[in-house]
């Protein structure tokens, strides 16, 4: 999906602001608190259509019920009624001027057409507000189902601002300090989150990743000071968000998979693929290759850029060597959906490593036991991804019949 550059949007927007330094941020942070407020009130855990399960400064978890409505409709979704959709959204710290990020746990195209649509709305104060208008329409549409009338309830004035003493304290202490401290509100935004919302965000997470998480918080933190930030806002926060999801997912706490970050960066990550199908030459293989080798996975590697989740990461093989199974030269794969073509912001990094792992085995691969390992490296799969994706621009992408799987 092609989209404006968010830091890009955001940098104009301060400077039509008339501002320099980050003075606007508070407000913003105000008006975003009031806007998370007015959609609890709405849309609370027992609305019988669209609920708000959590909602904090940076992120937004939520579910569409379609319910038993959509059957009396005759809605054109066939077999069993749909259950929840799920979504998340994460919020930068520079919005509105940086719109919303959305993900769904579906691989779904409907619902992926629906969150990228979310371009098209007007730009205003209360984006969120008018993203989750649309998001719900949408999805009623969808489903063939009617309009939720309290959707036209997010029209409503924002509630009023509920100061504290508390709060009148803390903006006197603002004035007192640097403009620049603003810019620290990024990294510690979760230490200032209610307990029950950390709670939340943590549950379902072993006590080694959490450490894991808290570290990569730290060393942002500290990278900021040091004055060698990496990486984007925007990139940071849904890849953090990824990681999270990660840790919680019932596919990564059963041994599919495992996740490691290469010297602690947030932006490249080895992946082991722990798991392929029983039935597959690739899993009797990766049995022979622990008795050669005391390995038994396929190890990946994932770069991600500034502007993911807009743009795919880089992914690449680099053990062991491999025929078949869509690996190019240099450990390069080809799929569609990790170019820029057949790429989603809505996918997730789960998503995508279950699905490499599944074309491995229908591209039937195998492992190359004695081939020269140095023919894999990120030079050669770049080169070998370049040439790919300039082959499909000009030919298209093939789609083997049904019973190829």
């Amino acid at each position: 999906m092609q989209r404006a550059g968010p830091e890009e949007e955001a940098a104009g927007a301060q400077a039509a602001a008339g501002g320099g330094g980050g003075g606007s941020a508070a407000p913003a942070g105000r008006l975003l608190r009031r806007e998370l407020r007015l959609l609890e009130s709405i849309f609370h855990r027992g609305h019988e259509r669209f609920r708000i399960g959590s909602a904090c400064p940076d992120e937004i978890s939520c579910e569409f019920v379609p319910g038993a409505a959509d059957r009396a409709g005759g809605s054109a979704h066939r077999g069993p009624p749909p259950g929840p959709v799920r979504i998340h959204c994460n919020i930068t710290e520079s919005y509105p001027a940086v719109p919303p990020i959305w993900s769904v746990e579906s691989d779904d195209p409907n619902l992926a057409a629906i969150l990228e649509r979310l371009v098209e709305v007007r730009r205003g104060d209360t984006l969120l507000l008018q993203h989750l208008k649309r998001i719900i329409s949408d999805l009623c549409k969808l489903y063939n189902l009617p309009q939720h009338p309290d959707v036209e309830m997010l029209d409503q004035p924002l509630p009023a601002e509920q100061s504290t003493q508390e709060e009148v304290s803390s903006e006197e202490e603002d004035e007192e300090m640097p403009e620049d401290s603003e810019d620290l509100d990024h990294y510690e935004m979760k230490e200032e989150e209610p307990a029950d919302g950390k709670k939340m965000e943590d549950e379902g997470i072993g006590k080694e990743n959490l450490a894991i998480l808290e570290k990569i918080k730290k060393n942002q933190r500290q990278d900021y000071l040091n004055g060698a930030v990496s990486g984007s806002v925007q990139a940071t926060d849904r890849l953090m968000k990824e990681l999270r999801d990660i840790y919680r997912s019932p596919s990564f706490k059963g041994g599919y998979y495992a996740v490691e970050l290469v010297n602690d960066s947030l932006y490249d990550w080895n992946v082991k693929l722990l798991k392929v199908d029983e039935d597959s030459a690739l899993h009797n293989d990766l049995q022979i290759l622990k008795e050669k080798e005391g390995a038994d996975f396929i190890l990946l590697n994932f770069s991600f850029k500034d502007n993911f989740p807009f743009d795919p990461p880089f992914v690449r093989v680099v053990s062991p060597v491999l025929s078949g199974g869509y690996v190019l030269g240099g450990g390069a794969i080809c799929m569609e959906l990790l170019t820029k073509q057949g790429w989603s912001s809505a996918y997730s990094i789960e998503s995508v490593i279950m699905q490499i792992s599944a074309t491995l085995v229908k591209g039937k691969a195998r492992v190359q036991f004695g081939a020269n390992k140095n023919q894999y490296s990120l030079t050669r799969a770049q080169q070998s991804y370049k040439s790919l994706v300039q082959i499909h621009e000009k030919n298209g992408w093939y789609t083997p019949p049904k019973e190829d799987g």
